[in-house]
């Protein structure tokens, strides 16, 4: 298989650049059809990974030949590395509006940083978070002083159940877990309505910025929450780093997350000293690469929000009302009425099973997009149940920096076509997954 050269896509992200708006590697991808030939692709999956930065990647391999060990290596590279690994902290902290005492400790990811301050909570600290979120803040909470909430269908409700949750848990610590923008639905929860709630009640929140981060500008003194977790792969710098970000005394009373070099101060043959900054929760050999990256992705993005955001706005609109026009089209939403919200579609489409579109969608017209529950079980199972779908699956449509008009009238017309005479190839299910029947596509050489 040949990669070629989109030619039409890269004028595309040529007169976006243009707009201000940052260019993603992979615009000018094409991919064969199964039905021959090949089409630029149209990544329309960026809530599951987000495509690399031209920034982050030009960035990266400049830093590569520089890269060494960091914080104990006398080379002139290892000072380097440690400098751009440190430097990042206060990106990352000027990035989400964090507090000059917050800490930034560098994970994997959003469900690695949620793992960590699972962790790190106080003993019998009750915990309250809407059953409704991704596993990544759903999961890491477990034992008798847990509250899971049904998300209520207005935000009103929703700020009210918290508080009267908070209202009937236990005194002592208590903290509350929210997603800024839902996984499922892109639709934006109250969130400073909930932490003025938490705070009246001396309760602390921790704010899943995976899917708000990319698309909005945070500000956690402005929001008043105490915690963020947030993923590079979902930021445009998919080299695996993450971060938690916040108030540092539950980190700096918890046991290190892992036991290891780099999290100790001194080691003898009858105790540990453990260090009480970030550096305790982060033993081993760190992401150096995936951090910087991560970096440059935040300050690439902070320099021109007002046109990342209505770029996905007006394509959100585009994609919402030609939706409408889709017979048996159904939209995914977790507020009967109408909210803020990022570039995030699921929806059902009455008498097709989600996955043999997305099937279809990929291998006849070059679009990716996502199928399934997309890691929120419960809330997929419920919101499909009120759309009067079947099962507990839907097809996603995410946007981001990568996403154009012609992407979103692509899988409209896409979507169209489909419901009105169906696929033009034969297509089977094989381990749980939909595929082509005698797929004759070849994979790149390198795969």
């Amino acid at each position: 298989m040949t990669l070629a050269i989109d030619r039409t896509s890269t004028q595309t992200q040529e007169s976006l650049a243009s707009q201000g708006i940052p260019t993603v590697a992979g615009a000018s991808l094409r991919v064969p059809l199964v039905t021959g030939g090949d089409i630029g692709y149209a990544n329309l999956d960026h809530a599951a990974s987000a495509p690399c930065l031209d920034a982050v990647r030009v960035a990266v391999d400049e830093f590569l030949p520089w890269y060494a060990s960091v914080h104990r290596g006398a080379g002139f590279a290892s000072q380097v590395s440690t400098k751009l690994y440190e430097r990042t902290r206060a990106t990352l902290r000027s990035f989400v509006g964090a507090r000059r005492t917050d800490t930034v400790v560098f994970t994997r990811n959003t469900t690695d940083s949620f793992n960590l301050l699972a962790r790190s909570l106080p003993p019998r600290t009750a915990v309250i978070v809407f059953d409704t979120e991704h596993h990544a803040a759903l999961l890491p909470w477990q034992g008798p002083n847990v509250r899971r909430l049904p998300t209520p269908r207005t935000r009103l409700a929703a700020v009210s159940a918290v508080d009267e949750a908070l209202a009937e848990s236990p005194q002592g610590p208590r903290l509350v877990v929210l997603t800024g923008a839902s996984n499922v639905t892109g639709e934006l929860l109250p969130v400073a309505e909930i932490a003025a709630v938490a705070r009246r009640h001396g309760a602390r929140i921790a704010l899943d910025a995976a899917q708000l981060a990319p698309h909005r500008r945070i500000a956690m003194q402005d929001l008043d929450v105490d915690y963020v977790a947030l993923s590079g792969h979902k930021l445009y710098a998919p080299f695996g780093a993450g971060a938690l970000i916040g108030r540092a005394d539950w980190l700096r009373a918890a046991r290190p997350y892992l036991a290891g070099g780099g999290a100790t101060k001194l080691v003898t043959e009858d105790a540990v000293v453990w260090n009480t900054g970030p550096e305790r929760h982060e033993a081993g050999s760190p992401n150096t690469v995936g951090v910087y990256a991560l970096g440059v992705a935040c300050e690439t993005l902070s320099r021109n929000w007002a046109a990342v955001e209505a770029h996905e706005q007006a394509l959100l609109v585009r994609l919402r009302r030609g939706l409408e026009g889709i017979p048996g089209c159904s939209e995914l939403r977790l507020f009967d009425a109408p909210v803020d919200r990022v570039g995030t579609v699921s929806f059902v489409v009455a008498g097709f099973d989600p996955g043999w579109l997305a099937a279809v969608l990929s291998a006849e017209y070059g679009i990716g997009v996502r199928d399934g529950a997309f890691c929120a079980h419960i809330a997929a199972k419920r919101l499909i149940g009120v759309t009067g779908g079947e099962g507990q699956q839907a097809v996603r449509v995410s946007l981001g920096l990568g996403s154009t008009e012609e992407h979103v009238d692509r899988v409209l017309l896409a979507l169209r076509q489909i419901v009105a005479r169906g696929a033009r190839w034969g297509y089977t299910k094989a381990g749980g997954r939909w595929a082509p029947v005698g797929d004759p596509r070849e994979l790149p050489p390198f795969c």
